[in-house]
Formats: C-alpha cells, structure tokens, sequence
C-alpha cells in the first residue's frame, strides 16, 4: 500500500521529514508479514523540536477565535467521512484489524470528532463573590498549552484521535508519540488529515520512535503540562512516576480484567453472544474486554454448552475478508505470551472446552473452565483469544470473584431485574459497567477511565474540559484595599 510508505516519516512543526535516529522502525502487516514501510527514528532533539514547535504554535492558537477553531476540526471530520475506505483499509493492514473492526473503530472516531467540533464552544469562566468589598474575582478556563499523547497499538486511529482532537479543540497543541507498531493509523495518518483540514503548522506534530532512543525525553521534557497515555499499567506507573516527579498531569487509561457477570435469571442466549463478543472482538486485544466471564452455578451448564458451541463458529484467519471474525494479533510476542497463558493454565489444573492453535500471529480461541484459585492467568489481562468461564454461587460470590483482580475498567451484569443488576454493579470497583450488554463501550460524552490498576482520571465529554484546560483565578480591586503596612 502506497500511501504507508508516504506517510513513513516525522510529521514536525509541519514538515515531513525522516528521523535522525540509528535504526528504523519496520511497520509490518501482522497477518502477512509484507512490510509496509520503515521509518527511522526520531532522537530526543526531535522531541525537544517538536515541543518547541507545538509551544509556538500554541500561543497563537490559544488567541484563534474558538468559533475558527471549530471550522478546522469540521473539517477534518469531512475529511475522514470522505476517505473511510482508505482508513478502513489501513486498519486492516496495519493492526490486523477486521473489516467489522475497521469500521466499528472509523464510527466511533467519527462520534469523537463530532464531540470535539462541539468542545471548543464549551469553557466556561465564572465571577465568584468576594468577602472584601469592591473586589472582582474571574475564574478564566484556558488551555494548558501542549499536550503529550502516547497511543496505543490496538485502537490507534481512534484513540489517538480521542485525545488529540479535543486538545487541540480546547486551544492547546499537541506532540503525539504513536504505537511502533501502529505508526501510521496511530500518527502519521491523523497528521496527514489534520494537515489536509488546514490545522496550522506547528500545533500537531508525530514523532515515531521508542524508549530504546529517546529514553523519558517526552514525559520528562519542559514544555508538556498533560500527558495522556493509553496502555499497559506496567508502562503506566512509568509514566505516572515520571510525569509526577516532573509536576506533570498524567492521564492514565489502562489494562483490565473485566468480568461479564450471568446471573441465575439471565437471558442466557442473549448473555453468550454479550460475551462472545466482549471477549473476541479484534482478537480479546481490547482493554474492556470481558477477560473473565462469571456463571451462576444453576445456569452454568446451559451457558458453557452454547457459548463454546458459538465461539467455535467463528471464523478465523485473513482479516481482509468480510467473513472474518478473528484476525492475527499485532505481533509473534503477544501470539507467544497468549499461548503461554493457555499452557500455564492447563499446568495449574484447568480444564480445556475449546483449545486455540497458533499459525504465525493468527491464534484461535481458547476456553478454558475450572481454573485453580491462585493460577496466575486469573490476574492477568489477557490480551488474545481466551476466555474464562468460573461458576459462582450467588451474587455475594460473584462480587467478590469479579473484585479479586488489580483491575478495575469495565464489567457486564445479565439479569432479568435491572434493578438487581444496578444492585450488583454498585458493589464491583470498576469505573464503568454495564447491565445487560457487553463489556466493551465507548462514548462521547460518558466519563471514561477505571479504578484500581485501570487508570486515573476521566477522558470525554466534561472530563475532556478538566483535562485539557486550566483555570486561572483574575481578581480586580474596584475600590482600594488597606494594607497593614
């Protein structure tokens, strides 16, 4: 695909050019193995350039009417409707991501923007009373300044979208540090469009690189006040300490461990494809996903038989098929690390339904039930085809089993009393859950994010005005005040 190749390069204070790093980052197709393109890393002084620029920039972004600043992310939403089949495409070839996938991430980002176009008419400033006479206190909402986002691999059009549109729609500029192995969909692409939309250079800059090269360069560096990252907790409590050492903001979106929760008067056909597909969408390599699916012991039997009889109707293998259900996963490591799982757990005692095969990086699904308390694949996020099924008895248990993880991100209850889910959900530490659905959602305006190990901090709607702006207090004296001396 040509347009890989155009866009393998450092986007920085509007110009593309390519790294000056020692070595190449090669962007490959996860289900063929052809090399798309490579791009050569950019060093720390490129970092430091592009944050220099984004500074520039953003000073006199931070003037531009907000009504001007609108214009251009209509734009870009224009822009990204008219060549959907392109980024659809991309998506497929870079992430291994299937059609349905490719266009289930295109829609959701289509809603952000929309949001985003929205969110730059929205800061509010406030006058608030004062107990001495003839002053004036002004509470102005203005933007932070620049902005660092590190997206992730699995979601990268969309995620770093979600972040980087609001930002730059609240006044701010932007250095945006892709996924290496998403560089395109998670960067250069979202560069290309914005440029096309006429966003002034300087305010959103790419840099393709990696820890190996450039070490905290971006988290450590002077001029970012936020950082928003999306990924591993492991790498998140990096980030968390770096940015906290260095009186950053850090927004964290993390990894989870969700439980998809079948009460004993479920709808239980319903509640399999819920968990089908909150387990296997894009191959369980989504932070939401339903990593542990929770049974009452009374319907266990019903629930287990049709939900392996479904999962083994699920087509695997090229994910440029319209058929597929199951595509590879991003790279040989994570395809390694799911089937280490699945083998650890079978050592520990557990029982196989459904025993998933490995050929390259496409890996089938595993169900695996009657898992050993203690066995390390309860605790882990699980990031591949493989899905748990532990037997409850009672509500009680059931909390308690979906509470005893680190995580804390999404969760699914199905019950015929809504109320009783309502109920349920209340008492599981998650940031978001839901009743009767599934455990993977995203919208524009809800308060997204987790507890425990899932993150800290909220990201859109309101969340994207307390992230990305500041406020600053402006008192005027009307009369004159005393001073003792």
């Amino acid at each position: 695909m040509s347009h890989f190749t155009d866009l393998a390069h450092q986007f920085i204070d509007g110009e593309w050019k390519p790294g000056s790093g020692s070595w190449d980052i090669i962007d490959f197709n996860p289900y063929t193995g052809e090399k798309l393109a490579s791009i050569t890393v950019a060093t720390a002084g490129e970092v430091d350039r592009a944050y220099r620029a984004a500074e520039r920039a953003q000073a006199d972004w931070a003037e531009t009417n907000p009504y001007a600043r609108r214009h251009v992310l209509e734009r870009v939403l224009r822009i990204v409707e008219e060549r959907e089949d392109e980024i659809a495409a991309s998506i497929v070839a870079e992430l291994g991501g299937t059609r349905l996938k490719a266009a289930f991430e295109i829609h959701l980002a289509k809603e952000f923007l929309r949001e985003a176009v929205q969110l730059a008419l929205r800061p509010e400033g406030s006058i608030l009373p004062s107990p001495v006479d003839g002053k004036e206190n002004r509470v102005y909402r203005l933007p932070v300044g620049v902005v660092g986002v590190i997206s992730p691999f699995n979601f990268p059009f969309l995620l770093s979208l979600k972040s980087v549109a609001p930002a730059l729609a609240l006044g701010n500029a932007v250095v945006l540090k892709p996924h290496q192995n998403t560089p395109v969909c998670g960067g250069t692409l979202v560069a290309k469009i914005m440029e096309d939309a006429g966003l002034p250079a300087g305010l959103l800059n790419v840099v393709v690189t990696d820890i190996a090269e450039i070490g905290d360069a971006l988290l450590t560096h002077p001029v970012p006040k936020v950082i928003s990252f999306t990924g591993s907790d492991r790498v998140g409590r990096h980030v968390a300490t770096v940015c906290a050492q260095n009186f950053k903001h850090a927004i964290l979106e993390l990894g989870g461990n969700s439980a998809l929760i079948v009460l004993d008067d479920a709808d239980i056909d319903y509640a399999v494809d819920a968990a089908v597909f909150s387990r296997f969408v894009h191959q369980g390599q989504v932070c939401m996903a339903a990593n542990r699916v929770l049974v009452d012991r009374r319907v266990e039997a019903e629930f287990t038989e049709k939900f392996v009889a479904k999962v083994k109707t699920l087509r695997v293998g090229d994910p440029a098929d319209p058929g597929t259900h199951i595509g590879p996963l991003i790279n040989s490591q994570q395809a390694e690390s799911v089937a280490g799982a699945v083998e650890q757990a079978v050592a520990a005692g557990a029982t196989v339904l459904l025993h998933g095969t490995v050929e390259g990086n496409v890996v089938s699904p595993s169900v695996l039930t009657d898992i050993p308390a203690g066995a390390a694949v309860l605790a882990q996020e699980i990031f591949g085809p493989v899905a748990l099924i532990l037997p409850f008895d009672g509500e009680d248990e059931a909390v308690r089993i979906a509470n005893d993880t680190p995580y804390g991100l999404s969760g699914a209850v199905h019950t015929a009393d809504v109320e009783r889910g309502v109920r349920v959900a209340k008492r599981i530490h998650t940031g978001m859950i839901h009743i009767n659905d599934g455990t993977v959602h995203d919208e524009p305006i809800v308060p997204f994010g987790g507890e425990k190990h899932s993150g800290v901090g909220r990201l859109n709607g309101e969340a994207m005005i307390e992230v990305f702006t500041t406020r600053k207090w402006i008192s005027i004296q009307h009369g004159r005040s005393r001073f003792p001396f």
